[in-house]
């Protein structure tokens, strides 16, 4: 049964001398100005699914004049300090590995390494025909080319988690093919009802079932694990006996399988974590 999420102090406590698999979700972004998808007040949304945008043209025009505004506000995002934060437990030699289920690439950008972006990156594009990848700046240049004043006139939508908006009117819109090929561009991330790479998918199972040796902890950071990708690790690790903590605002699909959860932002509990860090090694 979880220990009752009364204060910081329980979680501290589990995690105090062990070595630590981290796991992140959208709301270790919301600092940084990127809304999650099912923390307290968001809006019920339904992404496109892999098999909407390979259905045709239409549902690609429609994907990619979203993302496109999407990415002008994504791509100038910047770090906070939670992310700061996991990155700073890494450089301490606490982790031993990061896996975030976030697209941002906010992780990278705060110096993160050891680190397993499970559904990819909104950064990179690939090529559905030829499986060349590039870099969605560069599509953003042709995009913005083909599509003049599209940024402009649609400044005020609002926008969405995985880089998009929420915009209907996307008819007119045009949609480049891969410079190699000409085949159908897409970002290179796991969308819904696409499976994560196999070969990712196992080397985050071996980081969990190291966790035991190790004297390990599964902290959960940001995520309401509602999703399989996720959640399935920390199944696997509350099955093999390692303490999970979850830091969460809102429940989450794992509560009953957590050691400690805590109602509280990411960013603040990884303070609260570092000040503990600093005075035991002061």
């Amino acid at each position: 049964m979880p220990v009752p999420p009364d204060s910081a102090r329980a979680a501290l406590d589990v995690l105090d001398g062990r070595s630590l698999l981290v796991l992140t979700g959208a709301g270790i972004s919301t600092d940084s100005g990127i809304p999650d998808y099912r923390g307290p007040g968001s809006p019920a949304r339904t992404p496109m699914t892999y098999q909407e945008f390979v259905s045709g043209p239409r549902a690609q025009r429609r994907y990619w004049a979203r993302s496109h505004l999407g990415w002008a506000r994504m791509g100038t995002a910047q770090p906070n300090a939670g992310h700061r934060g996991v990155a700073a437990l890494e450089a301490s030699g606490r982790t031993t590995l990061t896996i975030t289920q976030n697209v941002d690439g906010l992780h990278e950008a705060a110096g993160s390494r050891n680190l397993c972006a499970l559904h990819g990156r909104v950064a990179d594009v690939v090529c559905l025909g030829c499986r060349a990848t590039t870099r969605r700046a560069e599509l953003a240049a042709r995009l913005d080319a083909l599509n003049p004043h599209w940024l402009e006139r649609h400044r005020d939508v609002a926008s969405r988690p995985d880089g998009d908006v929420a915009l209907d009117e996307t008819d007119d819109f045009v949609v480049p093919g891969c410079t190699a090929c000409g085949g159908v561009l897409k970002p290179d991330v796991v969308f819904f009802g696409e499976n994560v790479p196999k070969s990712r998918v196992e080397r985050c199972y071996a980081a969990v079932d190291e966790l035991p040796g190790r004297d390990g902890a599964l902290l959960v950071l940001g995520s309401s694990l509602t999703v399989m990708s996720g959640f399935r690790f920390v199944r696997r690790a509350a099955r093999l006996g390692v303490p999970v903590v979850i830091v969460n605002r809102g429940s989450t699909r794992a509560d009953d399988l957590a050691t400690v959860k805590l109602h509280t932002g990411t960013t603040e509990f990884l303070a609260e974590l570092s000040e503990v860090e600093t005075a035991g090694t002061g």
